[in-house]
């Protein structure tokens, strides 16, 4: 199993970002999906997710708006859209995957991308 994020980086305020996490090793259209993210000294939070077939999305208020999360079931792929970026979302961003496999509830991370939001 593997989750590998990409997109992260050093961004001014107002900018915007997208992060990818591709997904091998599981039926990625089986997993719900999400992006978590872990500031300095914090711990991590739930920032959105997805259900496994893409019709139901959440999102910690904080992002509300300005993020949105997607996925391609195609490409194994799934997507966090971040626009109008602040300080405050600096953070490391990780992507999780969470489903049944053998009737056991699995939970999957990625090694996670750096996010910097700095003028």
């Amino acid at each position: 199993v593997q989750l590998v994020e990409s997109g992260g980086g050093l961004v001014q305020p107002g900018g915007s970002l997208r992060l990818s996490c591709a997904a091998s090793g599981f039926t990625f259209s089986s997993y719900v999906m999400s992006w978590y993210r872990q500031a300095p000294g914090k711990e991590r939070e739930l920032v959105a997710a997805i259900t496994s077939a893409g019709g139901s999305t959440n999102y910690v208020d904080s992002v509300k708006v300005r993020f949105t999360i997607s996925r391609d079931s195609a490409k194994n792929t799934v997507y966090l859209q971040m626009n109008n970026l602040k300080p405050e979302d600096t953070a490391v961003y990780y992507c999780n995957a969470r489903g049944l496999r053998a009737g056991v509830l699995q939970y999957y991370w990625g090694q996670g991308t750096q996010v910097t939001v700095s003028s």
